[in-house]
Order: structure tokens, then sequence, then C-alpha cells
């Protein structure tokens, strides 16, 4: 029996996102975002390294990468493959996660921030991997794996005209993107529930309580990069959302998910 030895941990954060980022295989990327948690929570990884991120992550070859508007419309999980169906497109949504919360510590940690900043996200893109795992798992027991259904780019997008402001980034990633995703994820576990899918259910309220502390990280960085650049964040998340991001915010909103992230309604209520 061949005894596979664990790979080096790199000896810097920065080089551990990047080789995360140049991962293809969505497992490699969960695997090697786990080794980097443990290593750092051990000590034996303690230097965040410099910051670099390559343009895009890399990808499996499935699923097939469409534009949002060519998706096909999700349904109410009523039936075997509409639970497939939106459990894939979950898992999608996590794989993306794993590669943003990296590419925030590769892009953009430096000596200017506290050390705090590279360990926060380096949480968010554990749980985040713990999240894709759960899918992928879940995906298994029906007789389904992730790629078998075609996924959209449109995370990577907001990504993409983020990438060269850090604060903006922390305004439309976590303080909208992620943020939606507390506004919808109760209506999906109560679909799911009712469709008699509790095993389903439960992944998700095990992901959605964890992405409450995702904003909560966006939003404690984005207040502290504002000050830092003697902006009101009030004044100035709204602001940056309006030039970064495609589109309005869409009510109803979570106020008491986003309340218990610090996100309170009057930030969002006019860009509704």
């Amino acid at each position: 029996m061949t005894i596979q030895t664990p790979s080096p941990v790199s000896p810097s954060l920065a080089g551990a996102a990047r080789a995360v980022l140049a991962a293809a295989d969505p497992f490699e990327k969960r695997r090697l975002t786990q080794e980097a948690a443990a290593a750092w929570q051990s000590g034996m990884l303690a230097t965040i390294g410099d910051a670099g991120a390559p343009d895009r992550p890399a990808r499996p070859a499935r699923p097939e990468l469409r534009r949002p508007g060519d998706m096909p419309k999700r349904r109410a999980a009523g039936s075997p493959a509409n639970r497939i169906a939106l459990l894939h497109a979950l898992a999608h949504i996590e794989l993306n996660a794993i590669d943003l919360a990296w590419d925030m510590i590769a892009r953009f940690a430096d000596p200017s921030l506290p050390r705090e900043f590279a360990a926060d996200w380096l949480s968010v893109a554990a749980e985040e991997a713990k999240h894709f795992g759960l899918l992928a798992a879940r995906l298994a027991e029906l007789d389904a794996q992730y790629g078998d259904l075609p996924a959209h780019d449109g995370l990577w997008e907001a990504a993409e005209t983020t990438r060269d402001d850090l604060l903006a980034r922390l305004a439309v990633v976590p303080l909208v993107l992620e943020a939606r995703g507390l506004d919808v994820t109760p209506t999906m576990i109560a679909s799911l529930t009712r469709a008699g899918d509790d095993t389903s259910a439960a992944v998700l309220r095990t992901i959605y309580e964890e992405e409450i502390g995702h904003v909560a990280i966006g939003w404690r960085w984005f207040r502290h990069v504002a000050a830092g650049r003697g902006l009101d964040p009030d004044a100035a998340w709204p602001d940056l959302v309006r030039r970064h991001f495609r589109g309005r915010l869409k009510p109803p909103f979570n106020e008491p998910a986003r309340e218990a992230a610090g996100f309170a309604e009057p930030l969002y209520a006019d860009l509704a």
C-alpha cells in the first residue's frame, strides 16, 4: 500500500493563497485550504508574505460556465432533479467563495493592514471550503457531483470589477453578494424541508449560520479601511456599490440576519 505524505505547506500565507488559486480541481482547493488553516492555527505558517494574485483562479473543465442570463431558471426543490440543481448551484457559489477569500489575502494583504485581516479571511476561506465539502457530499448521496450541470460566472465578474480597490471589493463581495445569501437561504431551507429533504436543509442551515459571520467580517474590515482613508463608512458603502455593482439590491431583506452581522437596515434601504 502506498502511503501519501501531505504536501509541504507554503512558507507564507500569500503563497498558500496563490497555490489554492492555481489549483483547478475543487477538492484540491479544499484540501490545500484545510492544510493552510491547520498550519496557521498551529503556528507552522506564520508569515503573511507579499501580495500578488492571478487574474483568475484556475477552474476545472466542468462545469460549463455560462453568462448569468443564459442559465435555466431555478425551480422549487420539490423534485430530486430540482434539489440537485439547487445544491449544484450552491456548490458552485461556495467554490467561488473559497477563491474570493483567498484572493482577498493574495491581492490585498500587506503591511499597512493588521495581521488580523489575513487571519479573518483565512477563517472565511476555511469555512467556505467546509461548505463546498458538505454540498459535494450531499450531491454524491443524491448520485450527482459538482460539474454535472452548467454554472454561471457572475461571481468572479464582481471580483474583476473590484480587483484594484480593497474598499470596493469589501463593499461588493461580502456586503452585497454574501449578504444576499442571508436573504435567500431561509427560503431555500423551507423549500427543502417541505420536500422532505431534511438532510439538505441541515447543510444549508449550517452554511447560513456561518455566512452571518462572513458578512460581519466584511463590514468590520470595510469600516477599518474606510476610516483609514478618512471616509465615513456609512456614506462610502452605498457610493461604492452604485459604482461597482450592476443593478439594485433586491428586497426582501433578512433584517435579523443582517443586523446580527452588524449591517443594519438604514445602510442598504436606499439601494433597493
